[in-house]
């Protein structure tokens, strides 16, 4: 199975940004681990700052199941919504830290509507029980 993790805005800084919230240790690192765990899959990853790249990446179509932290466009990307909504393969929106407990406007996501199911609060963790869900 190829799995495609998509990483948003700003999450190219994971292991530096905000440690206190979303941690120390690098994206680049973690999915060396995950790549470990899951070696029967095959593990996708992209990360972009640019919403119209995101969605390009997603529209290429050459992935079994999906992964994405959208970052800030959770929360206002119609777009990337709207291109969630026409894949029909397994979908998983992962948030590091529990947006809930974050500000107002980090508790509303736009895109969670069109993933089947959401994770929030599990550090990095959460990228590998979402993985680990597509087993």
């Amino acid at each position: 199975m190829k799995v495609l993790i998509i990483n948003g805005p700003n999450l190219n800084l994971l292991g530096t940004r905000e440690p206190e919230i979303y941690g120390t240790i690098s994206m680049e690192d973690y999915l060396e681990e995950i790549k470990s765990e899951f070696f029967l899959h095959e593990i996708l990853y992209y990360q972009s700052n640019i919403e119209g790249e995101i969605i390009n990446r997603l529209q290429k179509d050459d992935f079994d199941a999906l992964v994405i932290n959208p970052g800030a466009f959770t929360h206002y990307s119609y777009a990337i919504a709207d291109c969630l909504k026409n894949i029909q393969k397994p979908k998983v929106e992962v948030h590091i830290s529990n947006i809930y407990k974050r500000e107002e406007f980090r508790q509303k996501s736009v895109t969670a509507a069109n993933t089947d199911s959401v994770l929030s609060g599990f550090g990095m963790d959460g990228y590998r029980l979402a993985v680990l869900s597509f087993s």
